[in-house]
């Protein structure tokens, strides 16, 4: 799981996915401000959509991916899943949704992330690959599980063959959640909750989300799974963090390719 460094910009990689187009970006090499400094993504969070948009093609040149491969989605926390059958035109609205896959490598899966979970898939004898965005609202809602469904349902994906990797992250020691959530979470993953919660002793507690994912990859048959164990709240250097930073920060990017 190594990092890169090109032109300024510091990047993540996973063993699992030698020789695949994919990357965790950290907020560095960008053209943003404070307090998005400074490869932010993330439109709609105050930063000039002139310099998200210069970041995003930053990113993408730094892979050798053309821009107008992307396909991204609006982020709603939703376990709705797209097939990115090509690119995404411009002039159309977002389709809302927390997954994306495709088989043409032609397009590039493209995500935003500041504490989430993005989660990366690649199915080599299918030739498919996926990006997932799960949040604990994600989590509990099994979009990961909505996403190896329509492989499987859509592609023909055997989960046995799956590769994937769970990126950055806010880790446990930082993800305080209540009662609510708790609640979900027990709906959600019954008697392995317990194990994904740490309790404070005072009505709220600690959510694994990286743990809860690993769950959610295991019960669907993957086993060939790499985890970076990368907290963005404990690495503020490198990732953005909606909590740590109080809401005031930008998001950094996840893409994969075929």
């Amino acid at each position: 799981m190594p990092f890169h460094d090109r032109e300024n910009r510091r990047y993540l990689t996973f063993d699992i996915f030698e020789g695949l187009p994919h990357a965790v970006f950290t907020r560095r090499g960008g053209v943003s401000p404070q307090p998005w400094a400074s490869l932010n993504v993330g439109g709609g969070i105050g930063d000039e959509p002139e310099r998200v948009r210069q970041n995003r093609y930053l990113s993408f040149e730094t892979l050798g991916r053309a821009r107008d491969s992307i396909y991204d989605v609006w982020q709603v926390h939703s376990a709705e899943v797209v097939i990115a059958e090509r690119a995404r035109d411009p002039e159309t609205a977002y389709r809302q949704a927390d997954a994306i896959l495709t088989d043409n490598p032609s397009v590039t899966l493209f995500m935003r992330f500041a504490d989430c979970t993005p989660i990366l898939l690649h199915d080599p004898v299918r030739k498919v690959v996926g990006l997932v965005h799960a949040g604990w609202q994600g989590t509990v809602k099994g979009t990961l599980k909505a996403a190896i469904e329509a492989m499987i349902g859509h592609y023909g994906t055997n989960p046995a063959d799956l590769l994937a990797a769970i990126g950055p992250s806010i880790g446990p020691d930082h993800y305080e959640i209540g009662p609510d959530v708790i609640a979900r979470v027990h709906e959600a993953f019954g008697q392995d909750a317990p194990g994904l919660l740490s309790q404070n002793g005072n009505g709220s507690a600690h959510f694994d989300l990286w743990a809860a994912n690993r769950l959610w990859l295991e019960a669907a048959g993957v086993r060939h799974i790499e985890t970076s164990n990368l907290c963005t709240a404990c690495h503020l250097d490198d990732w953005f963090s909606h909590r740590a930073e109080h809401g005031r920060t930008g998001r950094f990017g996840a893409l994969i390719a075929l």
